[in-house]
């Protein structure tokens, strides 16, 4: 009888792909007991996610925002980058206003997720956003949430302008040389010395940025922290609540959405109230400093609203110090220096200037112009960087970053005929 053989190929039993998940989560303030709900949400977040035998745990994101609408979240962001790198498959949040109270934001950053094949489960609305009929559900419940925001916000403006209207401060908590003591404004007499120090320096003659150096040689602290500087300086020096008057409204929220605090220019009513608070320094020496402080800005051919004039104005940032870059002219040449540098020295930072007429060609360049657009650069670009010298970073408004070095004029470039002539006739002079 012939023997038959057969062969069976081994077989390894399948189990269906566990789902990695993971959860964003978030609270609105830094206040001790949100913090503790913050860390009660990742808890039991953690606890959900490892509890499944069908999901493998991919992490928690918590981020603790000061508002609900701020886009300025880390944790966030991380999030969404590991969900491109495929290291996520759903996300778990309680709501859809923990997630994003903008409705454009919210719907923008689903429709990518949607794409890479990321479900989003919101608790509360028990919707996942991978769904049929998801996208439209998030669209109304978010409309809702913004408004709610918006809302809010009115609400709160309101409250503020209101007590403005009766001379009554807003906040006063963390204000050098005052502390609340019961809701009244008190003096600290230890900083209200070195306020009184601050005025009489500034009106004999010291500039900012040296006052800013003997503070910290003297070791004064700061309200929050941090090293004294120049604008910290400059600051005490321009508030007239000092004199025990307050000028109210001098700032407003102009979007609920970004909650950005804006310089009242004319667009709201101001308030200017008297005897709401103790003065440290006397009218006449508020007064008198202020004078000063024009001559200088006078002397210094300083311009005033200089953010409507030059495209580059606050889109400068130093990677050094973290600074914003300040634009300056020197013999009729404009070029754009760190503002750390330009009051403080190259002791305190070490960024090199850069000519203005490399800002333009270089920007130029980035953005495809033959000649550079004022309008399609703030329309494009966000922010330009600094990391090192001849280096430029340019982020644009969608996220995109673009590097982009450049090259300094040689000595024999540089010159123009008028510094050629002169050093012709100092040449003539020496013989």
């Amino acid at each position: 009888m012939e023997r038959i053989i057969t062969r069976t190929a081994p077989s390894v039993p399948s189990f269906p792909k566990r789902l990695k998940v993971a959860a964003y989560a978030r609270v609105s303030s830094g206040k001790d007991a949100m913090l503790q709900s913050l860390a009660a949400q990742v808890s039991y977040y953690s606890t959900l996610i490892q509890g499944r035998p069908d999901w493998e745990y991919a992490g928690v994101y918590a981020d603790e925002a000061l508002t609900g609408t701020i886009d300025n979240r880390p944790e966030f962001r991380r999030m969404l980058a590991d969900c491109r790198d495929g290291k996520i498959d759903m996300i778990i949040t309680k709501s859809i206003s923990r997630f994003a109270r903008n409705t454009v934001t919210l719907l923008e950053t689903v429709r990518e997720l949607k794409l890479l094949d990321v479900d989003v489960y919101f608790e509360e609305q028990n919707i996942h956003s991978i769904s049929g009929d998801g996208e439209l559900m998030l669209t109304i419940l978010a409309s809702y949430a913004q408004e709610e925001s918006l809302s809010a916000s009115e609400n709160c403006k309101w409250r503020i302008r209101k007590q403005f209207e009766k001379g009554e401060l807003a906040s006063l908590r963390f204000m050098f040389g005052y502390h609340i003591v019961k809701g009244e404004v008190k003096i600290d007499p230890e900083q209200a010395s070195v306020v009184y120090m601050i005025f009489e320096d500034y009106s004999g003659g010291m500039s900012g940025g040296k006052i800013a150096q003997k503070l910290r040689e003297m070791g004064v602290a700061t309200v929050r922290g941090g090293d004294w500087n120049s604008e910290r300086v400059i600051a005490i020096l321009k508030n007239e609540k000092y004199t025990g008057k307050a000028l109210l409204q001098k700032k407003y929220v102009a979007d609920h959405l970004t909650k950005k605090l804006v310089w009242n220019k004319g667009q709201l009513p101001q308030y200017l109230a008297e005897g709401t608070h103790p003065a440290i320094i006397d009218t006449a020496t508020f007064e008198r400093v202020q004078a000063v402080m024009e001559e200088r800005r006078r002397s210094c051919g300083a311009k005033g609203d200089t953010g409507s004039r030059y495209p580059f104005s606050g889109i400068i940032r130093c990677e050094n110090c973290g600074k914003k870059y300040k634009r300056k002219v020197t013999a009729g040449r404009a070029a754009w220096q760190c503002s750390t540098f330009l009051k403080e020295g190259k002791a305190a930072c070490h960024a090199k200037q850069i000519p203005e007429r490399v800002l333009y060609t270089t920007s130029a360049e980035v953005l495809g112009q033959e000649e550079f657009d004022a309008g399609i650069f703030i329309r494009e670009i966000s922010e330009i960087r600094v990391p090192e010298f001849n280096m430029l970073v340019f982020v644009f408004r969608d996220g995109r970053t673009t590097e982009k070095a450049w090259q300094d004029r040689s000595r024999r470039e540089s010159w123009t005929d008028e510094m050629r002539h002169a050093a012709s006739q100092r040449a003539k002079g020496g013989r």
